[in-house]
């Protein structure tokens, strides 16, 4: 990664946009009163008008009558408490690049919007704001989490203002660098850059936000990845990525480290392949359709016939939203309609219907696994750290709220997102997320907006019908 000074903007001053963050009191409790807990831990279950003691950055107990005379105290009556969301793969620096190409169709049109064009022309300052955007949304929305794949790290520089980012929105993350796809990159410093990031700025692996490595097969590339301990993220779609996979398993290439996306497009010994690999794997309901990606149809039930509880992402926000209700949503109705279609078609292997506890953890606990953090985050486990989120149930397309998991999965949204707490500190409140400066955070993406489709000859239009609409004879690079 090569240093990338193009019209140099002082991060410093973005970085004003949102309150330094103070460190979590080891020592302080938070007691969270009277709500109506989904654990997503078997061992404690569901509980009503029951309590959550937080200590510092983790759960203290969970359980009926909980009291503590130091503790503030949270009034969660009317609320259902859960363990935050996890989004186990987002590309976070496309936080300006929202709904740009709404009716894309193809993977081809995605790249020709984001990486073939406006990723060419991202400054560090330009990475910083859409990592900043998403990671303030994704909390705002009540995921605590996020599998950051941020393949456009043209330099060192950009790597660190991504970093920057994440750690000033306060969300968990687990920062995956990754080779931009065109543009401008020096390569032959990328293991050098890599290495300085694993061991130097990320290698606590206790911190807020951790690492991995994001690449496509690349022998070297995933050796290098493993010599740092970081598991490896791949864009895992398609028959030519299906028939590679033999070949990698024979030669003891894949394991529990591997974090595939998608995964469309693949034989069932394919997905045993997987399966005896160990390969963690996540779906993508809307981007799988809206980008035509094979079979079209997410591969949440293919990976259920094979024994493997997947995760559920967003992946982008080039085209539709970035929050986990939605993707639970089409992620349930999608296998739901796949599932009744092969009744109706008189299919001998009857496909059950999935239901929304099974969702709800492929939005939590199995998102925490595949990003390495289920001993951390994904359940109200005492000892975890202590990610939660508050949605009130008396808000009026909620009320009555007669199933919690029901509620959570087929109805809230993140105006009902009441409280989210990240690692102990408190994120959002009362229906507001804390510590931002709005009006800054505005003029400052605007800005980044109006750079970045002026060196690309973007012709801006908020009623465009079609895809981007590029001048040619503007810079690409």
């Amino acid at each position: 990664m090569k240093t990338h000074n193009t019209n140099h903007l002082d991060l410093g001053t973005f970085r004003q946009i949102v309150s330094p963050l103070s460190p979590v009191n080891d020592d302080a409790r938070l007691l969270i009163q009277g709500g109506t807990i989904v654990s997503m831990d078997p061992g404690i279950g569901d509980l009503e008008r029951a309590d959550i003691l937080l200590q510092g950055t983790k759960i203290l107990a969970v359980g009926k009558g909980l009291s503590s005379r130091s503790a503030q105290v949270i009034d969660a009556s009317n609320m259902i408490v859960m363990p935050g969301f996890v989004d186990s793969h987002r590309h976070a620096w496309e936080g300006q690049l929202r709904r740009i190409a709404p009716d894309s169709s193809t993977l081809l049109d995605y790249l020709q919007s984001t990486h073939f064009s406006f990723a060419t022309a991202y400054r560090p300052a330009d990475i910083y704001l859409g990592n900043l955007a998403t990671s303030l949304a994704a909390i705002d929305g009540g995921i605590t989490t996020m599998v950051d794949n941020s393949h456009n790290t043209r330099s060192l520089e950009h790597a660190n203002a991504a970093i920057d980012a994440l750690e000033d929105a306060g969300i968990r993350a687990v920062y995956a660098p990754g080779a931009p796809l065109a543009g401008e990159w020096d390569s032959a410093s990328w293991a050098v850059d890599l290495e300085y990031l694993a061991r130097g700025r990320l290698r606590d692996s206790t911190e807020l936000v951790t690492m991995a490595m994001m690449s496509q097969w690349d022998r070297e590339n995933w050796a290098l990845a493993r010599r740092l301990k970081l598991r490896i993220i791949t864009e895992f779609l398609g028959r030519e990525m299906g028939e590679l996979l033999p070949v990698l398993h024979a030669e003891g290439l894949l394991g529990p480290d591997n974090i595939f996306n998608h995964n469309t497009g693949l034989t069932d010994s394919e997905w045993q392949i997987l399966r005896e690999a160990g390969v963690q794997i996540n779906v993508c309901p809307r981007s799988d359709a809206q980008y035509g990606l094979e079979e079209g149809v997410h591969t949440l039930q293919r990976a259920l016939d094979h024994g493997i509880s997947p995760a559920i992402s967003i992946d982008v926000e080039a085209s539709y939203g970035g929050d986990m209700f939605s993707e639970m949503r089409v992620a349930f109705f999608v296998q739901r309609a796949h599932a009744q279609a092969q009744r109706y078609a008189g299919h001998q292997k009857e496909t059950r219907p999935v239901d929304v506890r099974t969702i709800l953890a492929a939005a939590t606990i199995d998102g925490a696994r595949v990003a390495g953090l289920e001993d951390r985050t994904g359940t109200l486990t005492p000892g975890k750290q202590a990610d939660l989120v508050l949605i009130r149930t008396d808000d009026l397309n909620l009320y009555p709220s007669n199933h919690a998991i029901g509620t959570v999965v087929h109805a809230a949204d993140r105006s009902n997102v009441d409280t989210v707490i990240v690692d102990g500190r408190v994120r959002k409140l009362n229906g507001r997320i804390l510590g931002i400066d709005h009006t800054k955070l505005r003029a400052a993406i605007d800005a980044s907006c109006q750079y970045l489709f002026e060196q690309t000859g973007y012709l801006s239009a908020p009623f465009a019908r079609h895809s981007p609409q590029f001048n040619t004879s503007a810079a690409t690079t």
